[in-house]
């Protein structure tokens, strides 16, 4: 029993030891990484005090609008679904259908352009909360990044705020889909980190990920062995058999 204890005690040891030496750096990575992320106000980290992503105008209660069944008509595809909105200054149809969405003027039933530069700018400015507004420059995405994975193609609006805040309007709908800042920045950053998906930072199925958890599983409990067994055990002393004065 003294043998096999031993042995336990020496493989929970090794185990303990050479773990810690693998592992350990990526451990403080996962506990220094969700304790930044959990420090991190979530608004600031989209943007919300900066950008209002969802910019509600209301439909002049005058506005006529076309019969939808136009829009079925006109879409090229089975609708799914049809919302009215303002976009800009003029009342739109938003047409889902099976092969995307489309834009039609909701007044006259005509389709519309996707939304082009000036009008992504528009929509964002419009959604910037301060009354001053920073120097912007606008781009067209047409691929998916770490930063950005939203609706495609879309226009990305970068302030030359001290946050270097972006704000991405989809060309197809014209809806702000994502805010980027620096504070989200550094978040994704710390997120890589802690999901180890460096490259994409979104995939927490890796096998770096699987393998690190297991590791760390297995040096928790080695680590529980090893304390068990060396926690010190006062043992009660043996008592003496009574003297009852007689001598041997």
């Amino acid at each position: 029993m003294k043998r096999h204890r031993h042995r336990i005690h020496v493989f929970a040891s090794r185990a303990h030891k050479w773990l810690a030496l693998f592992i350990g750096a990526q451990l403080l990575i996962w506990f220094a990484s969700g304790a930044l992320m959990s420090f991190l106000p979530i608004d600031k980290v989209r943007g919300e005090h900066l950008v209002t992503r969802e910019v509600v105008t209301t439909i002049p209660a005058a506005a006529q609008f076309v019969d939808p069944a136009r829009f079925a008509a006109s879409a090229g595809a089975p609708v799914e679904a049809i919302n009215w909105h303002m976009l800009g200054d003029r009342p739109v149809a938003e047409v889902t259908t099976t092969k995307g969405i489309k834009l039609f003027d909701a007044a006259t039933g005509a389709a519309l352009p996707p939304v082009d530069a000036a009008m992504a700018t528009a929509i964002a400015n419009a959604a910037w909360k301060s009354a001053s507004k920073p120097n912007s420059k606008v781009s067209r995405i047409t691929n998916e990044s770490p930063e950005y994975r939203g609706a495609l193609p879309a226009w990305r609006i970068a302030y030359a705020d001290p946050d270097a805040t972006s704000v991405f309007v989809a060309a197809d709908t014209g809806k702000i889909t994502a805010v980027r800042t620096g504070t989200w920045r550094l978040y994704d950053f710390f997120w890589s980190l802690h999901i180890m998906d460096w490259k994409n930072h979104e995939d927490f199925n890796t096998w770096w990920l699987l393998g690190f958890a297991i590791g760390g599983l297995i040096f928790g409990l080695a680590g529980t062995v090893l304390l068990f067994m060396r926690w010190p055990i006062r043992r009660k002393p043996r008592s003496k058999p009574p003297n009852d004065g007689h001598a041997r």
